[in-house]
This record gives C-alpha cells, sequence and structure tokens, in this order.
C-alpha cells in the first residue's frame, strides 16, 4: 500500500530461493547439492519507474522492509532500455503509461 500511495501501480511479486549471508536449506539444481544452510525463502519485487521516482521507490521500500537483521534484502537499479505493450504493439512511454486508479475501491 506504501507504494500505491507515492504513485506506484505496476509491481511485479515472485516467491524466489536464494542464500547468501543468513543460510537456508538443502537443495539440488543441476546435479549440484546445496548445503541445507544455504537456500532461504524469499520476495523478489520487480517495478519499473521514471527516474524521477526512484529514490522515492528505494526509500518507501527500505522504510518498509528494514528490520536491521541480516536478509533484509537488497535493491539493484537497472536502466531499462524500452518497454513494449504486447497486445497493441505500442512501444517507450505510450506503452508504459497505465490508466484507472489503483487506490479506489473496485
Amino acid at each position: 500500500m506504501a507504494l500505491l500511495k507515492i504513485g506506484i501501480r505496476g509491481v511485479t511479486v515472485s516467491d524466489v530461493r536464494g542464500f547468501g549471508a543468513q543460510g537456508g536449506s538443502t537443495e539440488r539444481h543441476g546435479g549440484s547439492e546445496f548445503s541445507e544452510d544455504k537456500f532461504v525463502a524469499k520476495v523478489k519485487m520487480e517495478i519499473v519507474v521514471k527516474k524521477d521516482q526512484v529514490e522515492s521507490v528505494i526509500n518507501t521500500i527500505i522504510d518498509g522492509a528494514r528490520t536491521g537483521e541480516i536478509g533484509d534484502g537488497k535493491i539493484f537499479v537497472l536502466p531499462v532500455s524500452d518497454v513494449i505493450r504486447v497486445r497493441t504493439g505500442e512501444r517507450g512511454e505510450k506503452a508504459e503509461k497505465m490508466t484507472g486508479d489503483m487506490l479506489s475501491p473496485s
């Protein structure tokens, strides 16, 4: 809801597993076994925003997710070279625009 309040109207959220500093469980991938202290269930968010929204989104995520513990996560900021709306073939800014009000009740 905090992202909606700052005008973010599209987010992709995926359940993922990964490993880093905090540990996890055993997994087997491609014939290799990874120790049970490696894989941890995580949530991955993908958000595409304009340059002038980046810092606001970063701060909103940090404010909502930071616990001060290992595993709070990381934010990666990457450039997007283009966006194409599959349904219409529109590209660029025209394709990224969404209509409607996500804050209004359905």
